[in-house]
């Protein structure tokens, strides 16, 4: 028969834990089994994660360094105000969002002379001295623009009074039309108009000697029948009407030469075909002009110069 088992004695050593303890937060200070002495730091309270290896976390401590903009994980990143009572860092010149400095104030600007060029009207002076003795001059390319202004001129003078008009023709180059133009005005005017010829005179532009009643030139100038050269494009309809109306225009200018030169229509096509040229005395015989203008000026005293 067994007897009962008596109670264990609290002194005696038990491995099952007793429950009913409470949990001691006091620092263990004694040995650990292996018999290494176990830390001594004191226990935190908190309670254990159940990694069993964990990791400990490095917290790396960054300083804000004046005069650098500050980067990605710094106290002042990104655009943070700073603290009340810090003062604002200043910017490095030559560092991203660093301020241009004022410029500089340039002082009174130095006074500026101008010279006002007493000759710089000349050419328009000079043009209204030759209107204001009735002398026109056409010079250069005629287009629609220099024949209106010729035009205008021409009807000025023959509305102011009933004196003779000179028209100078220097290098004359005319376009068709524009011609037509000029010859259309020369036939109203009331007054008579003394076309004379310098240099060299070609092509459509020999419409407007021949429509001056009085024609002359001047030893040196060359006077060349020749067809104008024209261009145009488009469609087959509006070619063909551009090359009839163009065909009527030079009719015109022929008819105009050979009754001034008295010769037949189709000679002074075929001499502007082959694109005859004429001397000053040529031109007499030719029948574009009438006469070759001479020197005005007064004989010397005492004969010739030496």
């Amino acid at each position: 028969m067994t007897s009962p088992k008596a109670p264990r004695s609290a002194a005696s050593h038990s491995m099952e834990p007793d429950l009913a303890a409470p949990y001691s937060t006091a620092p263990y200070s004694g040995t650990l089994y292996s018999g290494a002495p176990y830390s001594t730091t004191p226990y935190s309270g908190a309670p254990y994660s159940g990694a069993p290896h964990a990791a400990a976390r490095h917290v790396t401590a960054r300083a804000h360094i004046p005069g650098i903009p500050p980067r990605p994980g710094d106290p002042n990143w990104p655009s943070r105000p700073p603290g009340p009572g810090v003062p604002p860092t200043s910017p490095v010149p030559g560092v991203p969002g660093f301020p241009p400095a004022p410029p500089s104030d340039p002082g009174p600007v130095p006074p500026t002379r101008i010279w006002l060029d007493p000759h710089a009207d000349w050419q328009g002076a000079l043009y209204e001295r030759l209107l204001a003795k009735r002398i026109v001059l056409a010079s250069g390319m005629l287009d629609d623009e220099a024949a209106a202004r010729l035009s205008a001129q021409l009807l000025t003078l023959d509305a102011e009074r009933g004196e003779p008009i000179r028209l100078e023709l220097q290098n004359l180059r005319a376009e068709l039309s524009a011609t037509l133009t000029l010859m259309g005005i020369l036939d109203v005017l009331r007054v008579p108009v003394h076309a004379c010829v310098s240099g060299e005179i070609n092509g459509p532009a020999l419409g407007v000697l021949a429509s001056c009643p009085h024609r002359s030139g001047y030893p040196n100038a060359t006077f060349v029948l020749t067809e104008p050269k024209l261009h145009f494009g488009g469609t087959v309809t509006a070619v063909t009407a551009r090359e009839q109306q163009m065909t009527r225009m030079l009719d015109t200018l022929y008819f105009r030469l050979a009754e001034v030169a008295g010769r037949e229509v189709d000679d002074i096509r075929e001499d502007a075909r082959r694109g005859r040229v004429l001397t000053t005395g040529q031109a007499i015989g030719y029948g574009l002009i009438q006469s070759q203008e001479t020197a005005s000026r007064p004989p010397f005293a005492g004969g010739q110069p030496g």
